[in-house]
């Protein structure tokens, strides 16, 4: 098909009429995707942060469920959200695939024990794992912590444990882990945001 000179001003003008009047708003109603908002009805809307990696992109997630009748919630659904300033709605595969990662049986929920030259993993209790994360942290500072170097500078160092920070949290929680790693001593600190 060849186009005379003509021909391609017509279409020219034509397209930017056209784009012209939809930007002045005469343009027909936007049509929605109007299903989802019945899929969606009963639920409860609650936002969140992608657990992935650094960006933090924002969530919505939604899930059905009572507490007040005693029906336990579950999420049924989870998209970008469209207002977080990060990710403006989208998603990568892995966020879009949060439902998954919620849903599997494999996920896992409760804090788990393996004692010494055990093969098998023992639940315990969240107090319980607080509890002995704070007595081997106590025990291990106690042990090696270094005030003065050999010259007899004061250091403040703890150099046989390090800590590894979750990157899909705010600056002000990044701010606090930061400080409490660094008053504690340790130099070993690492976040996937490399904060």
């Amino acid at each position: 098909m060849q186009l005379t000179r003509r021909q391609f001003f017509k279409v020219c003008t034509a397209g930017l009429g056209s784009s012209s009047i939809a930007a002045m708003g005469f343009a027909p109603e936007m049509a929605l995707a109007e299903i989802r908002e019945f899929k969606l009805l009963r639920t409860t809307e609650t936002r969140n942060t992608c657990p992935y990696c650094s960006v933090s992109c924002g969530l919505l997630m939604y899930s059905i469920g009572d507490k007040a009748k005693n029906v336990k919630s579950e999420i049924i659904h989870i998209e970008g959200d469209p207002d977080h300033p990060v990710n403006r709605g989208t998603l990568c595969p892995k966020g879009a695939g949060l439902l998954d990662f919620v849903h599997s049986p494999n996920r896992l929920k409760y804090p788990e024990y393996r004692a010494a030259g055990a093969k098998e993993w023992k639940r315990i209790s969240w107090e319980e794992a607080f509890s002995r994360i704070a007595r081997h942290v106590k025990d291990d500072r106690d042990k090696n912590f270094v005030a003065k170097n050999a010259e007899g500078a004061t250091v403040n160092r703890w150099l046989t444990t390090g800590f590894l920070a979750a990157s899909a949290s705010s600056n002000e929680s990044g701010y606090l882990t930061h400080k409490i790693v660094r008053s504690l001593g340790i130099l070993g600190f690492d976040n996937q945001a490399r904060v």
